[in-house]
């Protein structure tokens, strides 16, 4: 997970290490990779320090949505949308309570924010929630690094004093293990039950709330996004949401009419520990069961396939995917680092969308049975909507059943 930390104000160090560049005046944030790479900037948001992966996410708006999508814990996102905080912040635009990000990196300084739904400055959101932000910085060169070298480990640290101990934060991202084999499900997981109701958000009325429930959905959070919830209330769904790590005789007693396998952050082969006895366990009913992003993976691990971790990963809301069973094209909202292996689908389970950038398995369904999933996230807010559909089709399936 990512962890704080306060560095000293020396700025020599005893042991060997890499030679560091000259801090420039004014500096006070730096980005510090685990190659001894250093980027100087300004500080905004919180005075911390935090470690973490590095990725880039080319999406143009929705900057909340994705600092609070538990999806991102322990990555800090590169913005390469130049104007970030410019419609501030709110108290709408939330996918959960308490942002997992480590922080994020940005090529201006946050402006003042000039939209008639902000209530506040991005800058005093991110103190708020405790999140550094590094801005100055040239994210389309960074955005270059991780395309070709891939996602780097790094330390991110924000002090107005402009104090840093760059040695020992490149200490701290060169013994950080990375996301490989860090369960990192449970961290962002609810600890108990509860019952979801919010509906879609329109601009006359804000959020709705459930009316007339047709279907009793079991939803497990792995990480769950909040606007997930909301569009399966909107199409009628009573939704209990249930912790990661609860067993398929939990789930079931429920009597859910169908089983949602939430999306979340890091190794699926680690949560793979407890979440995929629970699924091989609800697989052997006839209830229909929808994965997105990480539940898409669980899926498949019970399923009989592999996942391993990508070189870059896929983060933004421009990522073209076509849709085998319909052979039409979508645009869809993607943050993973990790994939399933398309060859290792076993027998009886297809392949269904696949990402036109690189070719990667983006869903997959079980051969004459209600069971599907997908990498990328139909729910996206505030765009693109091209993949509702799927949720229209897990409805669907649930009622031939009834």
């Amino acid at each position: 997970m990512p962890t704080d930390s306060a560095p000293t104000n020396n700025t020599v160090s005893s042991s060997p290490g890499p030679t560091f560049p000259p801090q420039p005046e004014g500096a006070t944030a730096v980005l510090v990779l685990a190659d001894g790479t250093v980027l100087w900037g300004r500080g905004a948001g919180a005075e911390v320090t935090r470690v973490g992966e590095v990725c880039f996410n080319t999406a143009m708006t929705g900057y909340q949505e994705i600092m609070t999508d538990p999806s991102y814990a322990g990555q800090m996102v590169t913005f390469t949308f130049p104007h970030i905080g410019n419609v501030g912040a709110n108290l709408e635009d939330l996918e959960t309570t308490t942002p997992s990000a480590c922080g994020c990196i940005l090529r201006a300084d946050i402006t003042e924010p000039s939209n008639f739904r902000a209530v506040s400055h991005l800058d005093g959101w991110l103190k708020a929630q405790g999140l550094p932000a590094l801005t100055g910085v040239d994210t389309r060169q960074l955005s270059r690094r991780i395309r070709n070298a891939g996602a780097p480990n790094a330390v991110l640290s924000h002090r107005a004093d402009g104090q840093f101990d760059l040695h020992a934060l490149w200490e701290q991202a060169r013994d950080w293990p990375g996301l490989e084999g860090m369960d990192l499900a449970k961290d962002v997981s609810c600890t108990q039950a509860y019952d979801w109701s919010q509906s879609d958000w329109s601009l006359k009325d804000g959020y709705g709330t459930l009316k007339d429930p047709k279907y009793k959905v079991v939803a497990i959070d792995f990480g769950i996004k909040r606007n997930i919830l909301r569009r399966l209330a909107t199409l009628g769904c009573e939704i209990t949401v249930l912790p990661a790590t609860a067993t398929a005789d939990e789930v079931l007693a429920h009597k859910p009419d169908g089983i949602f396998l939430s999306n979340g952050p890091g190794d699926p082969a680690a949560t793979g520990t407890y979440a995929v006895p629970m699924i091989q366990g609800i697989l052997k009913t006839d209830t229909p069961v929808f994965g997105i992003c990480l539940g898409h993976q669980m899926l498949a691990l019970a399923l009989g396939a592999k996942t391993a971790k990508m070189h870059l990963g896929h983060h933004g809301a421009n990522h073209p995917i076509k849709d085998l069973t319909t052979n039409k094209v979508e645009i869809t909202s993607q943050n993973h680092g990790f994939v399933v292996d398309k060859d290792s689908l076993p027998d009886g389970v297809e392949g269904t969308h696949f990402s036109l950038f690189d070719g990667s398995l983006a869903g997959l369904q079980v051969t004459g049975r209600p069971v599907f999933s997908v990498q990328y996230h139909p729910e996206a807010s505030p765009r693109p909507q091209d993949s509702h559909y799927l949720f229209n089709r897990f409805v669907d399936l649930m009622a031939a059943r009834l």
